[in-house]
């Protein structure tokens, strides 16, 4: 076969009669990821198992359990792994480690891997990674979690996607799950997620094939479920495989997930993997209790991990850490009545603080999350800067940060320039000009936009 299969949550198998490069594969129907809450909701079928292990390459996106599972790559020991060259090269240094042989792609350089199958790697200000996928003269976008507004690189990809008669985009898509939702407001009272108005996913899945220019979508970096029994609520906002077509555009062809592609005459074959059946596991099978209080040692590591992150400080003037039912306040220099509170479980708490994986927390949903004079955690970019940037990125002072943000410009060139000017023109006009979407110059200041892009 010379072709592709897509299994799992973000696994796309490429094949020159054997199988050469898979990606991102997590095994979730027998290994949980972020502290036990999710796990894959269709069965990752024994035969595309050993198509991973026996694959010369594997790629990984991004440090994401379900992306990077802790458990699925002890399996992979010996394979030779690619990673994207991210800034900070965390995972890079913590599989060296381990023993692990890795190379790190070259950034938007296409590197040849068999006669018939190519890639190129582009990287993303927010450690994440995109890799198009050439099998035989067909363009696979592998987007996984990523996003074009965070890699710059959108007229980039267009104008490769232009000399393929068969693109495929492969993305992150569905009502928001994938993304905190567990929110209170100061009242106690669940703040209902955007995800209960079931938004139609077809057109945000529209406008990133369309931005880019493919002809072909493929639900891709969606497939999961959640089963421990702080979480399983989560279940009903999740996005069942019949709502990724609603509303997508009529120029694009959509493919279902869990698919096989020959791309020798564009043929595709359903795979049908079983349904993961949904059996809820108690928080305690993964080691946290909520009635476990903090230890004085415990305040102590929190405290430095704060510490040691400038930008969080000057963001938000506290952060609450509620553990056992009682309140834990670290108090930082911001002058303003910005914090939040976050109810969590110890052992979930002191080990994302411990390995610097706060954000696994966040997208675990087990943890309830109050804001304070705050409309969302990505306000003041309190979230990019915590997890993405410091942790990931391994920028934490205030000069670690602009070298970082510096190096990436560098990466992005005049395409970070171009894109910034559009933005702002576009907040300003949105601001001070036009706010009425339905006006004729507001209709026209669009379409320059979208022809400037």
């Amino acid at each position: 076969m010379i072709g592709i299969s897509t299994i799992g949550n973000a696994t796309l198998i490429a094949y020159d009669d054997s199988p050469i490069l898979s990606t991102d594969p997590w095994f979730g129907d027998s290994d949980p990821a972020y502290f036990g809450s999710w796990i894959t909701s269709h069965v990752f079928p024994k035969n595309l198992q050993e198509d991973v292990l026996n694959s010369k390459y594997i790629w990984f996106s991004h440090g994401h359990p379900d992306h990077l599972n802790p458990e699925s790559i002890k399996k992979l020991l010996g394979k030779k792994l690619l990673l994207p060259d991210h800034i900070g090269s965390r995972i890079y240094k913590d599989l060296i480690k381990e023993n692990f042989t890795v190379d790190i792609l070259p950034d938007r350089k296409w590197v040849q891997l068999s006669a018939n199958i190519k890639v190129l790697c582009i990287t993303t200000i927010i450690q994440d990674a995109i890799l198009l996928v050439d099998v035989n003269g067909k363009l696979f976008v592998n987007m996984n979690d990523a996003s074009l507004r965070h890699c710059y690189a959108e007229r980039f990809i267009r104008n490769i996607v232009k000399s393929y008669s068969q693109s495929y985009l492969l993305a992150l898509s569905g009502y928001g799950d994938t993304d905190m939702i567990n929110f209170y407001d100061e009242d106690g009272k669940f703040v209902v997620p955007p995800a209960a108005a079931k938004p139609e996913v077809g057109i945000e899945l529209g406008k990133k094939a369309n931005a880019i220019g493919v002809n072909n979508v493929i639900p891709f970096s969606s497939s999961h479920q959640f089963q421990r029994s702080d979480t399983v609520w989560c279940n009903k906002y999740s996005t069942p495989v019949t709502a990724y077509k609603v509303g997508l555009p009529n120029n694009l062809n959509f493919i279902p997930p869990f698919v096989s592609i020959n791309c020798l005459d564009d043929s595709f074959e359903l795979i049908n993997p079983d349904p993961v059946p949904l059996v809820i596991k108690n928080c305690e099978e993964f080691g946290d209790n909520w009635s476990d209080e903090l230890q004085t040692s415990d305040r102590k590591i929190i405290e430095n991990y704060f510490k040691r992150k400038e930008k969080i400080r000057q963001t938000v003037s506290f952060i609450n850490f509620r553990v056992g039912g009682k309140d834990n306040f670290f108090k930082f220099e911001a002058n303003n009545t910005k914090g939040i509170t976050f109810e969590v479980p110890r052992s979930s708490l002191m080990t994302s603080i411990n390995f610097e994986i706060f954000d696994d927390l966040l997208i675990g949903n087990f943890m309830k999350t109050t804001l304070h004079d705050m409309r969302s955690l990505y306000e003041g970019d309190f979230n990019l800067y915590l997890s993405k940037y410091a942790d990931n990125g391994r920028a934490e002072t205030i000069s670690e940060l602009e070298e970082y943000f510096n190096l990436y410009k560098q990466r992005f060139g005049r395409e970070y320039i171009f894109q910034t000017f559009l933005d702002k023109s576009s907040y300003i006009f949105n601001r001070y000009i036009s706010t009425n979407r339905k006006s004729f110059i507001h209709r026209q200041a669009n379409k320059i936009y979208r022809f400037l892009k």
